[in-house]
């Protein structure tokens, strides 16, 4: 096989991989009756066992339920200065709504704030931070504190304008005396991402209990990727190495939930001795981390375990997701010991704190807890062929690198045309030394076909001859190929930096046109409609259609080989010539404007720095 041959083919079979990782990264593409009622243990409680030594029985416990209520800390108006408003509800003392104050839901009609967690729908809703089963270990019972309304504080308000509100519920045992008594407590703060949520459980009874409590994780995170599903659970961890982190995204969930895969589901790291210390549901731009926080005298929780990923999906059994699907966590204790009613054991508190907002890396590395936590594992490249140790650090300094240049031209769509300029400035050198490379193999083409034919039947000659010539030359294949090999990784950050990055979300770069450059430019909108290859349309857009042009024009100038050496390459090459573009335009269609702008950019500088290399 000829070396024009294989290079063909490798160039080939890499966008093919590079289309491929695209696609698979998403780029394509009512509670009960307020009325009081007592709340019996259902099918979840366990085999009961009859207390032991004391004057409580704890074969069935029961609880009242209280008028099922909401309350609202934190607001969305920006001169209050908090950053979201979260809606609480009794029912299981949960969160359920988080509305974020900065930013929208990117409505171009009628834009709202953007609502970060919401209820996970069915047959039972999940909310947000509700605790789940209160387990009583050794007298196997488990009560369902998430179907209970629990009572309801009156909202505080502190000299300091922070906000809490404190939930409270008290469990009986079969007799009807009060046994134990749980309280939550919700906390927010002015100009902070974070939650504080404190769980405390308290022993009523004579005697000595060991009990377990679970807590739900962060759930009803939506889309926010323009073409597809990009929301992960995640779950960091601390190792000897540093911290760590363990995902897994809902495209995998849905085939685990449906060949029943527990492995796939479980969010364990593989390192013995790794601590557990926070996890998160993401999508592209925001992240809920939930951590517990540490008892005194603890570097990290040791007592807070967490359970394998959930996965929601009502239409489970469709060939693909419709958009209802979603996905979650929880949090389990382990075993608590709850000493008698007024001893000093005789209640535990639990600790947490939720993250919600944006994937920053300023507002990580600001922050000396998230960045000893390493908050910034929520952010995601796509390092496609490239490893992520070499790709995450280029693109977190290209990341920085276009903050600073937006300080002074406050214009992202600009800021991503400088510095795809200034890359392809820097890389020039390599360019041309590829290109001149591959303009001398041009050249040789006759003379390479000339050597074939007459060393045909003795290979091993032929390519004795051929790499003669080339050395004769001063030509190499390789000289051609390995300055494109040495840029691929700087270009694939440059690319992951614009597809992670928050602040383009929202950002316009032309009053009438692109005026968002995270989602495509939309020059004229319409009814959807589904096509083939493409997938369900909304809006004319203009720039990748500019974008498949531009590459047109400049596989045109790129070196080939001579037509009258091989016509059946030459065959190839023409047909390359016009699939590229097109398959161009089928990927990048409904792809978000600033990855259009940036190839644009990337391939209109590649057209003039080909013209001034062949001259």
């Amino acid at each position: 096989m000829s070396t024009k041959t294989i290079l063909i083919a490798f160039l080939v079979g890499f966008v093919a991989l590079c289309t491929f990782l695209v696609a698979e990264s998403g780029l394509f593409a009512a509670g009960p009756s307020p009325t009081e009622a007592v709340v019996m243990p259902t099918a979840e409680a366990l085999p009961s066992a009859p207390g032991e030594g004391g004057d409580y029985d704890f074969s069935k416990l029961t609880a009242v339920s209280a008028a099922q209520e909401s309350v609202l800390l934190g607001s969305v108006h920006p001169d209050t200065g908090f950053k979201f408003a979260i809606e609480l509800t009794s029912r299981g003392a949960a969160i359920s709504r988080a509305i974020l104050s900065e930013f929208d839901d990117r409505d171009p009609k009628n834009p709202q704030p953007l609502a970060l967690l919401t209820p996970i729908t069915g047959d039972r809703n999940v909310y947000s931070l509700a605790s789940g089963g209160f387990e009583l270990i050794d007298r196997k019972q488990r009560f369902p504190l998430d179907r209970l309304n629990w009572q309801t504080g009156t909202v505080i308000r502190k000299n300091d304008n922070s906000q809490e509100v404190t939930f409270e519920a008290v469990l009986r045992d079969a007799a009807g005396k009060d046994a134990i008594k749980l309280a939550k407590t919700y906390r927010v703060m002015p100009d902070s991402y974070d939650i504080e949520c404190n769980l405390t459980v308290e022993n009523l009874s004579d005697e000595q209990l060991k009990a377990r409590l679970d807590l739900q994780g962060p759930a009803g995170v939506g889309r926010e990727g323009a073409r597809g599903d990009m929301r992960k659970v995640l779950a960091a961890f601390v190792t000897p190495e540093g911290i760590e982190s363990v995902k897994t995204d809902n495209n995998k969930l849905r085939k685990a939930k449906k060949s029943n895969d527990q492995k796939v589901m479980q969010l364990r790291h593989k390192k013995a001795g790794a601590h557990f210390i926070w996890a998160a549901m993401t999508n592209k731009y925001f992240a809920a981390i939930l951590r517990p926080v540490p008892q005194e005298n603890e570097q990290w929780p040791e007592n807070i375990k967490l359970g394998p990923a959930q996965y929601y999906d009502p239409g489970l059994a469709d060939k693909r997701p419709d958009g209802d699907e979603n996905s979650s966590f929880s949090l389990k204790t382990t075993e608590i010991e709850l000493a008698q009613a007024g001893q000093v054991n005789s209640e535990k508190t639990f600790k947490f704190q939720l993250y919600l907002g944006p994937k920053d890396k300023e507002i990580f590395d600001k922050d000396d807890l998230y960045r000893k936590l390493g908050y910034f594992h929520t952010i995601d490249f796509l390092a496609c062929c490239c490893p992520r140790q070499m790709i995450n650090p280029l693109a977190f300094a290209i990341m920085g690198f276009m903050k600073t240049i937006h300080k002074f031209i406050p214009n992202y769509g600009i800021v991503i045309m400088i510095l795809v300029f200034l890359v392809r400035l820097i890389l020039h050198p390599l360019t041309k030394k590829s290109q001149v490379s591959m303009m001398k193999m041009q050249k040789l083409g006759p003379r390479v076909e000339e050597i074939k034919k007459k060393y045909a039947n003795n290979k091993t000659e032929m390519n004795k001859h051929v790499m003669a010539m080339y050395k004769e030359q001063g030509a190499s294949p390789v000289m051609g190929f390995l300055p494109m090999m040495v840029q691929l990784p700087i270009l694939i950050a440059l690319y992951s930096a614009i597809y992670a990055s928050i602040e383009l979300r929202g950002a316009p770069f032309l009053p009438f046109w692109i005026t968002d450059l995270s989602v495509p430019d939309a020059l004229l909108t319409f009814k959807t409609v589904k096509l083939p290859l493409m997938g369900q349309i909304s809006s004319f857009n203009l720039l990748p259609i500019l974008l498949s042009l531009a590459m047109f024009l400049q596989q045109k100038l790129m070196p080939h080989s001579s037509a009258q050496a091989n016509p059946q390459a030459a065959q190839q090459q023409k047909m390359m010539m016009i699939m590229m573009p097109i398959m161009m335009l089928l990927i990048f269609y409904n792809m978000a404007s600033g990855l259009n702008l940036y190839f644009m950019s990337s391939t209109v500088a590649g057209v003039f720095e080909q013209i001034i290399i062949r001259r």
